[in-house]
């Protein structure tokens, strides 16, 4: 394996068997010896069940990779697989270094040993000798943050100070692996956001991570690359924004559209699993000279997603200037209006629509809702037309925005539809700038005072 990977997975199949009665258990076992002995040809009582069927990625080092997938897609059978806790049916992993792993909330704690005891336990298993341990205690004591609980059995614990504690041992002993399989979700924002300053941490220093989790945010903005698994099979490995964007297809799409999507989808994947990411096309859009008008017709998204139709149509998204001109170039502290139209194809119940904006890699900076949150559309009969506006003051910073809208249903089918990217706009600049990120937030220069 070359020395820039750190881990290897060369077709990786997991079977289970599944009986359909306890005694089917028996006669496997039996069975086919009698019948092989008698000279007939043995019978299989059970059912056969792959988890997981000839998946095959690299994960280079400092690299952090997604996994993402509806539940039973095989994603946590993979990771214990990299892990070592479970052995594949066929195929093989290579992995290099120290592997540490956040699999299950609270696996490898005893519930009878206090927080202290089992941070000794646990580094002990990752390979950290008795001085290594003490010399690193403290560090993982105050990320963990427990206070006097440290002192307590873990089985007096809430479900998210075992969290806490098992991110603090795995992610404070600096390993050259790290695995974590959805257990932040259970954490507060604060310790959430100190998860992923860690992680970024890790990354830096050359760590690899894999990280499972269902928010295509934190996928797009945490990880390099990402993988799409359905079924147990890889559908793709690329740029965590085009992964997302499947996926997202994926689930919405109904029943007859969603085994041929996936098909596609991973026959894409074989034949070029290089893409070219949304930074790369937008790129080349940009003007060697910034062009004040304010409409450019190159601004044209090459990322659009429509999911597929299930009662309802967005027609067009456009963005309206106060005169009511379509733009795609505005200028900050502006007021605009993003305008979606469309129709409804059959009667509708508990209707909510719904826009966003992303940037270029992805990232869901501000969306609006209508009616608010918790409120709904009552009914809406089948042949409907609509026009919803979203007013704004235009408060992000220059730089390229992708825009996207849909409409929902507290009901089935949940999506009525939805398009991600459906256009794209540039806010230009109107002078040198003070601020930095995604929005400006400053009312007034900075004041400073020598003292």
């Amino acid at each position: 394996m070359s020395s820039e990977i750190s881990i290897k997975v060369e077709d990786l199949s997991k079977c289970y068997q599944i009986y359909d009665r306890p005694r089917d258990r028996l006669k496997q076992f039996v069975m086919p010896r009698l019948r092989r002995y008698g000279g007939m040809k043995p019978r299989q009582y059970f059912r056969e069940f792959w988890a997981l069927k000839d998946v095959s990625l690299e994960v280079k080092k400092g690299e952090t990779v997604g996994i993402i997938g509806r539940n039973g897609s095989g994603k946590s059978t993979l990771l214990q697989m990299i892990c070592g806790t479970l052995n594949p049916t066929s195929g093989q992993v290579q992995t290099t270094g120290r592997v540490a792993a956040l699999l299950e909330l609270g696996s490898g704690f005893n519930p009878e040993f206090t927080g202290r005891e089992n941070i000794h336990l646990n580094a002990a298993i990752l390979g950290l000798s008795s001085n290594e341990i003490e010399a690193r205690f403290d560090d993982i004591a105050a990320f963990a943050d427990i206070g006097d609980f440290l002192e307590q059995p873990v089985k007096s614990y809430s479900s998210g100070m075992v969290v806490r504690l098992a991110f603090a041992v795995q992610a404070m002993i600096n390993p050259d692996i790290l695995v974590v399989d959805e257990a932040l979700a259970v954490g507060d924002e604060k310790f959430q956001r100190k998860c992923f300053a860690r992680l970024e941490e890790l990354k830096a220093r050359g760590t690899s991570i894999l990280f499972v989790s269902h928010s295509a945010p934190s996928i797009i903005e945490l990880c390099d690359r990402a993988l799409l698994l359905d079924h147990g099979i890889r559908v793709m490995y690329a740029a965590p924004e085009h992964a997302v964007r499947a996926y997202q297809k994926i689930i919405y799409a109904p029943q007859e559209d969603y085994r041929r999507l996936v098909e596609d989808y991973a026959i894409a994947d074989r034949v070029d699993g290089t893409r070219e990411s949304p930074a790369a096309a937008s790129s080349r859009l940009e003007p060697a000279k910034l062009d004040l008008a304010t409409f450019d017709p190159g601004l044209v998204p090459e990322t659009t997603t429509s999911y597929p139709s299930r009662g309802a149509e967005i027609d067009s998204i456009s963005i309206l200037d106060r005169a009511g001109q379509v733009v795609n170039i505005l200028l900050p502290d502006n007021i605009y209006r993003f305008q979606v139209t469309g129709r409804f194809r059959q009667d509708f119940s508990d209707v909510y629509f719904g826009t966003h904006i992303r940037s270029v890699s992805g990232v869901e900076i501000s969306g609006q809702r209508h009616p608010a949150d918790g409120q709904y559309i009552e009914s809406v009969p089948a042949g409907s037309a609509f026009k919803i506006v979203y007013s704004f003051r235009m408060s992000l910073l220059p730089g390229v925005y992708f825009v996207g809208g849909g409409i929902w249903s507290a009901n089935e089918p949940n999506c009525a539809h939805r398009i991600i990217d459906a256009m794209m706009f540039r806010v230009a600049a109107n002078g040198k700038q003070s601020s930095f990120g995604y929005v400006s937030l400053a009312i007034q220069p900075p004041q400073l005072e020598m003292l």
